[in-house]
């Protein structure tokens, strides 16, 4: 029956272990969140005051954040048409029909 019990269950040693390693691990992340709260403060208190970008360069940052958007959005369009040609692919090779009615491409 002992046998059994132990095979269901660690040993207290091993559950003290356990409860060292996570108390040791909570430190460790309670250290760095610390460090990491005060290189936030320090990056805040870093930062220039007021908007210091000339309207040039917010135009420029405008049109660079617009670009990568489109171009996430065109990604995402390419990626999804990918697997559904793969899943054509995969039909065909399973000898089924291809496609479902109302299945459309998304691009």
């Amino acid at each position: 029956m002992r046998t059994w019990f132990d095979s269901r269950y660690i040993s207290i040693s091993d559950h003290r272990q356990d409860i060292r390693d996570a108390l040791w691990e909570v430190q460790t992340l309670r250290r760095e969140m610390a460090t990491l709260q005060s290189e936030v403060e320090r990056l805040r208190n870093a930062r220039p005051t007021g908007s210091g970008i000339s309207r040039a360069d917010k135009t420029k940052l405008d049109d660079t954040h617009r670009l990568a958007q489109e171009t996430a959005k065109a990604l995402d369009g390419v990626l999804q048409n990918e697997v559904l040609v793969w899943q054509a692919i995969d039909d065909l090779r399973a000898g089924r029909a291809s496609g479902q009615p109302g299945e459309q491409p998304c691009a």
